[in-house]
């Protein structure tokens, strides 16, 4: 029986197979309709607004009690299953969607209304199946929720070893149902009792439309089911270890929760990776879940420290906006001192200096110093701790006994150059680039002479420096450049010659004295010629290198007609240099005087391809000459007809301009009177009678000595 305060109307199926409307008239009495008979037992009836759907042996049938119809006849698909033991299942999903789930079909059904100008003599209403697809497992109940449907199923399985059939635990399933196919949201198998014994028509699913709760009946127990929330699916969650998952969960929906909170989860998180053993991972936890709530920090801290793992938890405490108690960084360097210096060492570079007490830590490692006084991590770390409270000094003295690479770097950043003063040799054989490129940028803190000074016992250092400062500027250690002389000739002799090619400041005398007395040739050959002494030179290359090659372009540097005599008187004798001499020499000299004096009968390598060199090279110059002159007369043709072209033009005289010996105007104010104007190139004009001797030359011009102006005529 089916009751609907709004409606008087009331469908029963009878015993004898038939269903009835009973109907309350105006005069409160019932008035029977037989609405269907003859079609076997009605197993399942729904009633919807005025709308009545039921379900036989044969099929589903729709009335309509506003129009008196009967609508539609949906006929059962799955004629295999007995009628009997898969009954239909029927549910709306509104007021005009009924949903039918017979066997292992299920359609959903929508009750439209016909168009109004269909004439036939038909139902003003008729159905629309809209979805229609088969599941896995036999339908013993289905239900709405929102847009999805929800499918109680019994399920047979097969046994592997006797290959029989068995019945499994129902399933409660959410789909969503497609034109004619289904997608799966999520399945649950039921827990209830006897399910093994059961058959499918046992089974069945009811809801309340007022409130998302399913009642699944078996014939044993009932199960309430409702929609899950987050909180559930958290608690889901938590009941499984996830507790990962079950964070992200409380972050989505951290509004909708109201049965946990993050910082519950978090914590319960970071108690199970500690029980697991998972030290670390649950000190990185922290980080996210305590968040800036320093006493949970604390509570945290301390709780390592019982367990013993103060050194997990040190890489993730708090020193940014939020800051611990001092005492608590304390106590985790503390325990790295007492059994790890490396990582000691790495928490002081990594923390800030001022979130603990630093004159504390130094004295705890001054003590442990004192145990192992050449311990090279503890002496860097002190260094460190005393930079960090600005004593740099003695930070300094540390880096400098350990050559430290950040020694520089302390000094500049610190600006610690008066410290250094007396240091400069330590610093130089520490590291001689970095130092020496240190003391030439600051030469305004610690003067040439002083670093010079101090370098006095270490020759090969003063070079180093003083090489350095020469190539940055050649003047400025112009008062050390005599020193430099022994310098470069005692630790740097490649660099000799360039330096003296180089500098202005460095006496030749004494130069060229050091180079004699250790026999250095090349740079004695240069100091002679500098001091022009060009034949002297000439002679070393010829009799002591005896190298043709540098006697020639010595000769050619020099461009000297009494140096090529006397390299060639040198020469004329020698086949080798001849050689030399005939293949450079033809640019420079006339060849013939060199071929003239060649003894005959002397035997001289490769003649005949030096004579050929030196026609080749007579050959070229006359060519070049040609084209020379060739390309000067056509530039001299093209600027003559210039300079024509220029001066014929016409050149313009007007009142404005004057005679530049009388300085009245150019012209006269008649006119009609007979006037002569002479106007020379150089655009001076005067009248003819005020030249004082007429000619062809600006009298102006001539008295500036400037080049004569030939003039363009009278007027």
């Amino acid at each position: 029986i089916f009751l609907f305060p709004s409606v008087s109307l009331h469908p029963f199926p009878n015993v004898s197979y038939k269903l009835l409307l009973y109907e309350r008239n105006w005069l409160n009495r019932w008035k029977t309709t037989t609405l269907h008979e003859g079609e076997g037992t009605i197993t399942n009836i729904k009633w919807r607004g005025n709308l009545v759907a039921w379900s036989n042996s044969v099929g589903v049938k729709i009335y309509d009690a506003s129009s008196k119809q009967r609508i539609t006849n949906i006929s059962r698909d799955n004629t295999n299953f007995r009628p009997d033991m898969y009954l239909c299942s029927l549910c709306w999903k509104d007021n005009v969607t009924l949903i039918i789930g017979w066997a292992t079909s299920v359609k959903v059904c929508v009750v439209k209304e016909r168009d109004p100008t269909d004439l036939r003599d038909l139902p003003t209403r008729y159905v629309e199946i809209v979805s229609a697809f088969e599941s896995e497992f036999h339908i013993s109940g289905l239900a709405p929720l929102g847009e999805r449907l929800v499918l109680l199923m019994y399920v047979n399985e097969m046994l592997e070893q006797t290959d029989k059939e068995h019945c499994a635990r129902p399933r409660l399933d959410i789909i969503h149902h497609l034109p004619d196919s289904y997608e799966e949201i999520s399945s649950d198998a039921l827990s209830v009792r006897g399910f093994q014994e059961n058959e499918c028509r046992d089974y069945s699913l009811e809801h309340s439309d007022g409130e998302p709760l399913f009642y699944i009946i078996s014939p044993r127990d009932i199960v309430v089911a409702k929609e899950r929330d987050q909180d559930d699916h958290i608690e889901w969650l938590l009941g499984k270890k996830k507790y990962e998952e079950a964070m992200m969960a409380a972050e989505i929906s951290q509004k909708n929760i109201k049965r946990h909170n993050i910082l519950d989860i978090g914590r319960a998180y970071v108690n199970y990776l500690v029980d697991k053993g998972d030290y670390h991972g649950a000190a990185r936890k922290c980080q996210k879940i305590l968040g800036k709530n320093m006493d949970l920090w604390e509570n945290e801290v301390y709780r390592f420290k019982k367990i013993g793992q103060l050194k997990a938890i040190s890489q993730y405490l708090p020193r940014g906006d939020l800051r611990l108690r001092p005492a608590i960084y304390e106590m985790i360097l503390y325990e790295f001192l007492e059994s790890d210096y490396e990582g000691f060492a790495s928490l002081i570079r990594e923390w800030p200096g001022d979130i603990y007490n630093n004159m504390t830590v130094v004295r705890s490692v001054l003590d442990h110093l004192d145990r192992a006084p050449s311990n090279r991590t503890l002496l860097t770390t002190l260094a460190e701790l005393y930079t960090y409270d600005q004593r740099y000094d003695k930070a300094l003295e540390i880096y400098l006994k350990l050559r430290h690479k950040d020694v520089f770097q302390l000094i500049h950043k610190h600006n610690l150059f008066s410290s250094i003063k007396d240091k400069i040799v330590l610093l130089m054989e520490f590291d001689k680039e970095q130092a020496v490129n240190m003391l030439l940028d600051n030469e305004d803190k610690i003067s040439i002479v002083k670093v010079v000074e101090e370098l006095k016992d270490q020759p090969e250092l003063q070079h180093v420096y003083l090489h350095n400062l020469f190539k940055r500027d050649h003047h400025k250690g112009q008062k050390f450049h005599e020193r430099q002389i022994s310098l470069y000739a005692e630790y740097d002799r490649p660099n000799l010659l360039p330096f003296l090619r180089d500098s202005t400041h460095c006496p030749l005398e004494k130069a060229l004295e050091i180079c004699q007395q250790r026999n250095f040739v090349e740079e004695t050959v240069f100091l002679l010629s500098r001091m022009g002494n060009s034949r002297r030179a000439l002679q070393m290359i010829t009799e002591e290198l005896q190298d043709v090659d540098k006697a020639i372009e010595f000769a050619k540097e020099q461009d000297d007609a009494e140096l090529w005599e006397d390299l060639i008187s040198h020469s004329i004798d020698k086949p080798p240099f001849i050689t030399g001499l005939l293949n450079n020499i033809g640019t420079h000299v006339d060849p013939i005087l060199l071929i003239y004096r060649i003894k005959e009968g002397m035997e001289i390598p490769n003649l005949r391809d030096s004579l050929v060199k030196i026609l080749q090279d007579y050959n070229l110059q006359i060519l070049l000459r040609e084209g020379c002159k060739k390309i000067i007369v056509s530039d001299c043709l093209t600027l003559l007809k210039k300079m024509q072209k220029t001066q014929l033009r016409g050149v313009c005289v007007d009142e404005e301009n004057i005679c530049e010996s009388c300085h009245s105007p150019i012209l006269p104010t008649d006119i009609a009177k007979t006037f002569s104007v002479v106007v020379f190139h150089c655009r001076h004009m005067f009248h003819k009678d005020c030249l004082p001797t007429p000619g062809m030359f600006c009298n102006i011009c001539s008295a500036k000595r400037r080049r004569p102006a030939g003039g363009l005529g009278e007027a």
